[in-house]
């Protein structure tokens, strides 16, 4: 049986939240923040999504070389997604199955419409890993610059003397 709960979010993700748990984490690794070799193996439109992303996690300043398989993961699932979407605008999402006499009896589903529902389950999931939804940019709270930092208010006395509650 695996872990239960919640996955441990990342020492950088609760610091940037302004967590206390984050000075609880000793032994995670921090790797540079440097843009990943882009793989030569992406296909052409992988390659444009790869592109396009890695300036802008760059920007967001949560992409690492060690991160570049997980992006072209992305990249070319969103390829796929992109072909599975282009199949279904051009010939609808359903086809005639027709009996002996050639009479439509029923409507199958190309297996590109299921393609692009399971494609949108991953991709999500690996949107909210880089901070590429809304939602997921809102659990990360990034300083304005030339504001100061928030001080954790369990860390600092307050001038009674006691600790100050959050």
């Amino acid at each position: 049986m695996g872990a239960r709960g919640p996955r441990p979010l990342p020492e950088g993700v609760l610091r940037l939240r302004g967590s206390p748990r984050a000075d609880l984490i000793r032994s995670q690794p921090k790797p540079p923040l440097e843009p990943p070799p882009k793989p030569g193996w992406l296909g052409e439109e992988a390659g444009l999504a790869w592109d396009e992303l890695v300036p802008r996690l760059l920007l967001m300043k949560v992409l690492s070389k060690i991160d570049g398989n997980a992006l072209a993961r992305y990249c070319e699932l969103w390829a796929e997604w992109q072909t599975a979407l282009a199949f279904v605008r051009k010939h609808g999402s359903t086809y005639p199955i027709k009996d002996g006499n050639g009479k439509v009896k029923a409507l199958g589903q190309f297996p590109q419409v299921a393609q692009i529902h399971k494609l949108s389950l991953a991709l999500s999931r690996l949107e909210a890993e880089f901070g590429l939804t809304p939602s997921a940019r809102t659990r990360i709270n990034v300083p304005i610059s030339g504001e100061p930092e928030e001080v954790d208010p369990f860390t600092r006395p307050d001038p009674k003397g006691y600790f100050a509650a959050g």
